[in-house]
């Protein structure tokens, strides 16, 4: 064999050996990644999720007698507002009316109405929740078709399943419950004398800044607001009564005014809350009572109050 043809199979099997050494080394390394590029996965964002909004019915079952009071619609409320939307139909009219009968002469039944709200929502009423603020104007819309608060429990709960429409309306976010009260049965009046032990002892007191005549209730004083209203509601003849206090600073006949400009306002918040004015007295005390020392910013602060209780 030549020197040339010798050359010319060397250079033909370097070629060779280096295509096989190519394909092991490199291109095995990479088999299964053909397809890279292909399977990268397109995130496609996800239409927003659209609820339907939460209607209930006005349906109520006497489990005892089987008696039954239904219609299409309810009390409807706008988001964190606890007045009723009008028109109310006439159908739940009539129903409310015929409810109302079939208490008023089965002395032994009671309904327990529960009024719904949303965590989302805000609470601008006197009351602990929402919810309960919109039982208790329901309660009286009870009340002017002839029911007597006496037979109306009312009650208020968180539902954050509720959903409202694109208005923002929930549509009757309230259900009601007929109860026969048992003979022999006691705990209404029991729970009631606890109830005004409660007030007279710890009564609602609200202070005022100079100047401010703003309210804004903590929890507890609208748990106290709630007590309150519960138990004029169960009881004759009796009333809340709010008196209104101030410092010394000033002379006396202005103070009087002061005190009951100060009772007065609270007892308009209270029946814009449902409180039937013919519930509420107001008077004044100007800066008779002191229950701290007005030669101190913090004592006369501690003087400038209402006082609301029960009489």
């Amino acid at each position: 064999m030549s020197k040339k043809t010798s050359y010319l199979l060397g250079i033909l099997l370097t070629i060779i050996i280096g295509t096989i050494l190519y394909y092991y080394l490199c291109c095995k390394s990479h088999e299964g990644d053909t397809n890279t590029t292909t399977n990268i996965e397109t995130v496609v964002p996800k239409a927003p999720e659209i609820k339907n909004p939460t209607k209930n019915d006005f349906s109520i079952i006497d489990s005892k007698s089987g008696m039954s009071f239904k219609t299409n619609g309810n009390f409807n409320f706008n988001t964190s507002k606890f007045s009723i939307l009008n028109p109310i139909s006439a159908g739940l009219n009539s129903e409310v009316k015929k409810l109302t009968n079939y208490l008023n002469n089965n002395s032994n039944k009671t309904i327990d109405i529960t009024g719904f709200y949303t965590n989302a929502e805000e609470n601008n009423s006197a009351f602990p929740s929402l919810g309960l603020a919109r039982a208790n104007v329901i309660k009286n819309y009870f009340i002017t078709n002839g029911a007597s608060s006496k037979s109306i429990n009312t009650f208020g709960v968180a539902n954050d399943s509720l959903v409202p429409n694109d208005k923002g309306v929930f549509f009757g976010p309230v259900t009601y419950q007929l109860k026969t009260m048992e003979d022999g049965d006691t705990s209404a009046s029991d729970n009631l004398s606890a109830l005004k032990e409660a007030i007279t002892a710890d009564p609602l007191i609200m202070h005022f800044e100079i100047g401010n005549t703003s309210i804004n209730l903590s929890p507890e004083q609208r748990e106290k607001v709630a007590n309150i209203s519960r138990y004029v509601d169960k009881t004759d003849n009796t009333v809340i009564q709010i008196i209104g206090h101030t410092d010394s600073k000033g002379d006396r006949a202005s103070n009087i005014v002061l005190g009951q400009n100060r009772a007065n306002g609270i007892k308009e918040y209270f029946m814009k809350n449902g409180i039937s004015e013919s519930k509420i007295k107001t008077s004044s005390k100007g800066p008779d009572q002191p229950i701290a020392d007005n030669s101190t910013k913090e004592g006369r602060f501690k003087n400038r109050r209402v006082v609301v209780t029960i009489n």
